[in-house]
């Protein structure tokens, strides 16, 4: 269980206790209910795979939306690849809940898990879901701050800095539990009153036993392939890396890695490119 004020509905259905009446009145209290059920809104999007869904809906009772997420017969390659990626046999529902709880003991906000629950055939998963509370705020995909579009006001310039110092930190924070996001576009960070950030989409997040220092570089990339041109600047980045490193002045090493990250970045623009997709940092 991701936390311990979770009640049995059924044999494939956990809810949390707050939320149990709730799901029982909306005729939800096991997976086959789960996986029929249409919600409020199909949030489908062009590289969502097949074994994927999400759902947006509305329990009476509470004002937060929900977000439900299901994973249905995961291929067993797939399923494979995370157990040794995670180092542990689990569902696919599992390994998007699970690493929130982890995080939240540092000091990392994720997603509120509210109901969770899988069906095995013998080894491997059959299917899976989780729901979870919305996250107040936006992404910063949609929005950065209004300092962003400021570059003449010393008080805009203040207001950047103190930003950045603060992603930077949530960022570094982050990567310091040993966890890797390997999805860390800035569409899954959101920032709510107060600059206060939070991670989204943690069905990819992992802990590698090995290769800790690529992923760092592919989540450190996705974030700079992100970051709109117009609105963040090369001074903006750069400020970024170095509070990230604790440092005041880039060394060799550092700009060792920074180039692998523009090569990398650059690499991914063409992709897209060829694809007639939007190259944000290059924009």
């Amino acid at each position: 269980m991701p936390v311990d004020n979770f009640i049995k509905l059924s044999k494939t259905c956990y809810v949390r206790q707050d939320y149990a009446q709730s799901f029982r009145n909306a005729g939800l209290a096991d997976i086959e209910a789960i996986f029929k059920f249409s919600g409020d809104e199909n949030l489908v999007k062009d590289n969502l795979t097949s074994y994927r869904s999400r759902i947006k809906f509305k329990l009476e009772g509470f004002d937060k939306a929900l977000y439900l997420k299901r994973y249905d017969k995961v291929p067993v390659n797939r399923q494979i690849k995370n157990w040794f990626c995670h180092r542990n046999r689990a569902s696919a529902a599992a390994f998007d809940y699970m690493p929130g709880k982890e995080l939240l003991r540092y000091g990392i906000s994720t997603p509120k898990t509210v109901a969770y629950g899988d069906q095995w055939a013998g080894l491997f998963e059959k299917r899976s879901f989780m729901v979870m509370e919305e996250i107040e705020g936006h992404s910063l995909e949609e929005k950065v701050p209004a300092c962003f579009y400021d570059r003449k006001s010393a008080n805009s310039h203040r207001l950047r800095c103190e930003f950045i110092t603060k992603l930077a930190d949530f960022v570094k924070a982050f990567h310091d539990t040993g966890f890797r996001h390997r999805d860390l576009y800035l569409c899954h960070i959101f920032c709510s009153e107060g600059d206060r950030f939070h991670l989204i989409d943690m069905h990819r997040a992992f802990k590698p036993r090995i290769l800790a220092e690529r992923y760092r570089l592919k989540d450190l990339t996705q974030l700079h392939y992100s970051a709109p041109g117009r609105v963040i600047s090369q001074a903006d980045r750069l400020r970024f890396y170095l509070r990230y490193c604790g440092k005041t002045k880039l060394d060799g090493r550092d700009k060792r890695f920074l180039r692998k990250v523009k090569s990398r970045a650059w690499r991914m623009a063409l992709h897209d490119m060829k694809h007639s997709r939007q190259v944000p940092f290059a924009m």
